[in-house]
């Protein structure tokens, strides 16, 4: 099944449209072969450029650079979670080195953000993880025990002082933490497709449909050609299991957004006119929302397992419909219709919340689920799984490498069932925050 391009994303559609859109048309052959043009697949061609300027390097994609997973999120470069997926921090060494890698990921982004001068609407406000349910008290207490330890700096704040932050008297309690940044994941990402190195060829709407390795090379064949190469790297995060990559250890969520159009002047002095905001839900699966830089609310409140290749537009519409509850929730003097865009995006998921970063074999190499925290993650990875692939090292890779490894999930059809009870479980739990 072919993946298919989109324009639902108020994210995607703040960008120009481009023209210089190019697909597989002849049959080649390649030094190197990245499978994936999101953060990770770009990050990681960026780097084999720098250290292989010589070398062929094509970066193919299923739909259009940029536009899956990486266009599509909320656009939280986090340096801390609360929990990731159903995972939370139990083990203050396990968190120390999952915090590691979110400040190199931030600070790996930040070095691209100063390098090509790229407007994406950099905002170091921080984030809330915010509860309307009193009994979540102890979960933030317990989180900020945690926080204190590491030096992290953050407070809690009730009620009041919040409803005077977001524009909105619907939470009664959060967790702030000052670290953390907002941006336009659409603009991030399009300026890393506009960055591409000169001996890095870009092919676009080219699925894969099988691979296979032959001696010290490997066959990838689409739908009317295919590419040769020698080393190749799979950077498609939620769809590594769809190609047989990993599969054992990662398995796909499809969650569901939307986004209003942008407050009038008088809807925004209605609510108080906050500054740019987001909020990021105490239990896995409450909503996250965000008071955008131009004044347009999103909110993200479904994670369901679904065929991660397409949802039907009826199906998109009832989820929609959630959001538009949710939105109401929050600020019930704003308008019915006030939401403008709603769109579906992946992302991938492991048992215990650990990256994939793996050499699979002697030139194939895999970088990929990131637990929903995949700008700053997955540039990071992507620009370290190239070294890695080199043959090189980094004090970086250490970091990475001393994680644990992913753990092994069960096979169809008892992980769909296990994945489904767990989502209706922690959907009843945080019911209140949808």
């Amino acid at each position: 099944m072919n993946v298919v391009n989109d324009t639902g994303c108020s994210w995607i559609n703040d960008l120009d449209r481009r023209t210089n859109i190019k697909t597989l048309d002849k049959d080649k052959l390649c030094d190197w072969l990245i499978i994936g043009a999101g953060y990770t697949g770009l990050s990681a061609a960026r780097k084999l450029s720098e250290l292989h300027p010589n070398k062929k390097i094509i970066i193919v994609d299923a739909q259009l650079a940029g536009e899956g997973a990486s266009g599509r999120n909320s656009g939280y470069l986090v340096d801390t979670t609360l929990n990731d997926g159903f995972t939370s921090n139990k083990e203050l060494s396990n968190y120390k080195k999952k915090t590691d890698i979110y400040k190199l990921g931030i600070d790996v982004v930040k070095k691209f953000i100063k390098e090509h001068q790229v407007d994406c609407d950099w905002n170091e406000s921080g984030k809330y993880f915010a509860s309307s349910n009193e009994k979540d008290r102890k979960i933030l207490e317990n989180f900020s025990k945690t926080l204190l330890k590491l030096n992290f700096e953050h407070n809690i704040l009730d009620k009041d002082d919040l409803g005077k932050r977001l524009g909105t008297n619907f939470y009664n309690l959060a967790l702030y933490t000052k670290g953390g940044i907002l941006l336009h994941p659409g603009k991030l990402v399009r300026a890393m497709v506009d960055t591409l190195p000169d001996n890095v060829g870009l092919l676009e709407n080219t699925q894969l449909n099988e691979w296979s390795k032959n001696s010290d090379t490997i066959i990838c064949k689409f739908n009317n050609h295919k590419i040769i190469t020698k080393k190749i790297i799979f950077c498609t995060n939620g769809f590594l299991k769809s190609l047989d990559v990993k599969n054992n250890y990662n398995f796909p969520l499809t969650l569901t957004a939307s986004m209003t159009r942008p407050l009038t002047d008088t809807e925004y002095k209605s609510i108080g006119e906050p500054k740019e905001w987001g909020v990021l839900p105490v239990r896995p699966m409450g909503a996250t929302i965000r008071m955008t830089k131009d004044k347009r609310i999103l909110i993200r409140n479904t994670a369901e397992v679904h065929s991660p290749f397409k949802m039907s537009k009826s199906k998109l519409n009832k989820r929609s419909l959630n959001q538009k509850l949710g939105i109401k929730k929050r600020f019930p003097s704003l308008a019915d219709d006030i939401i403008e865009s709603s769109w579906s995006g992946i992302v991938s998921r492991t048992r215990n919340s650990s990256q994939i970063f793996d050499k699979i074999d002697n030139n194939v190499f895999v970088a990929g689920c990131y637990n929903g925290s995949g700008i700053g993650v997955g540039t990071l990875f992507g620009e370290q799984i190239a070294i890695k692939a080199s043959n090189e090292n980094s004090h970086e890779i250490n970091i990475i490498e001393s994680r644990s490894k992913p753990t092994w999930l069960p096979p169809q059809p008892f992980l769909n069932i296990g994945v489904k009870t767990r989502l209706i479980f922690e959907r009843f739990r945080s019911r209140s925050d949808v």
